[in-house]
């Protein structure tokens, strides 16, 4: 494909790799958000093109992984029971909870599908109106206007048997925590793509200004990273904390405004908590109060729940950018995609996942 080909051409990625090493004169540590990206930067080898004094840290840009252990036992907890019809994206079925996954649901006879869009929930609740139909709404910014025009769609049909399981994160609040943290590392932020292109970047303009960092929004192919990382060690090495933005084609400084005008219809901030991390203060989304009908868990009763990941799984740490896959003892051994401990592992778009996959590690799962 010509279009993909284009930011993907070896010779401009030698030049950019060039001009950063004429560039950079000191260590900085740089993160990217999206899990996504994350992959671009493993599969390319591009961290290892680098100079050394340009670390990346993963950040946690994967809403599989930071989906929190309560929300999967909830969802195997309605997925589980008669009557209901249980739609999600492929990713989360197997993300482990504190005892099972919707997988082991769904072996069970649980009624659980797999979906590429909220809109086919709804139908779903349309062609079967003697059923409970739940969709699972995960995702940062970028998939909320899409589980918001479902349930809006589903109030306007009058549908009163299709409703959301929320666990929408954002993305500002998370990186705010890691500034604040005593522990940070990170002095420059690409910021993800796909959530500025529905929600514009003023957000970053504000935590630049505030923690004096800079902020450059990336998208997902080689080159566009390598931009994105020479774009940040010229704000580095002279001293500025701005935002900008490599990725043009996709995103405007304002985003798309019909879609977030319509994710706020439904949904309002919350706080939330995030897997590995903790609650984070004003971090998620939740349906408004008019569109309680349609809250999976306040039409299905399922209480609040605590449950503790693994004590070896250093995921949390992995997340917040403080340690690397490889550090963790059960990487590649007692974890790997295919029996994943931890969330990273899982996700198709998990740091560990990456490095598992694209650092040729074969270990054999421990015994």
């Amino acid at each position: 494909m010509r279009f993909v080909d284009e930011y993907r051409d070896p010779v401009l990625a030698e030049k950019l790799v060039a001009d950063i090493r004429r560039r950079v004169t000191r260590p900085w540590v740089i993160m990217e958000i999206c899990g996504g990206q994350t992959h671009t930067l493993m599969r390319y080898g591009i961290d290892e093109l680098l100079p050394a004094q340009v670390e990346l840290a993963h950040g946690p840009g994967c809403p599989v992984c930071v989906t929190p252990l309560e929300i999967i036992d909830k969802a195997v907890e309605i997925a589980a029971r008669p009557g209901v019809i249980f739609v999600s994206y492929g990713d989360m079925l197997r993300v482990p909870g504190s005892r099972t996954d919707l997988f082991q649901v769904k072996a069970e006879g649980g009624d659980v599908r797999i979906a590429y869009s909220p809109m086919e929930a709804v139908a779903i609740a349309r062609r079967n109106p003697d059923r409970a139909v739940v969709f699972f709404a995960v995702g940062f910014e970028t998939t909320a206007p899409a589980n918001a025009m479902a349930v809006w769609q589903a109030k306007l049909e009058g549908l009163r048997n299709f409703s959301l399981l929320v666990s929408h994160v954002l993305v500002p609040p998370a990186i705010r925590l890691l500034l604040d943290s005593p522990l940070n590392r990170v002095q420059g932020f690409i910021a993800p793509g796909h959530v500025c292109a529905v929600m514009g970047y003023t957000e970053y303009e504000e935590l630049a200004a505030r923690y004096r960092i800079p902020f450059v929004v990336g998208g997902f192919e080689p080159l566009d990273l390598l931009e994105a990382i020479r774009m940040l060690v010229i704000q580095l090495e002279e001293g500025r904390a701005d935002v900008e933005n490599q990725y043009v084609r996709s995103v405007t400084r304002a985003g798309n405004v019909p879609a977030r005008n319509r994710t706020l219809d439904v949904f309002e901030v919350a706080d939330r908590k995030w897997r590995g991390i903790g609650e984070i203060a004003d971090s998620g989304y939740r349906l408004r109060p008019e569109f309680a009908a349609f809250d999976a868990e306040k039409v299905f009763g399922v209480s609040a729940t605590h449950a503790d990941e693994p004590p070896e799984c250093i995921a949390a740490q992995v997340l917040q950018g403080l340690r690397k896959p490889v550090d963790c003892p059960m990487f590649g051994n007692r974890c790997t995609p295919e029996c994943p401990m931890g969330a990273p592992m899982v996700s198709s778009e998990g740091a560990c996942a990456a490095y598992h996959r694209y650092r040729h590690f074969h270990t054999e799962v421990a015994a």
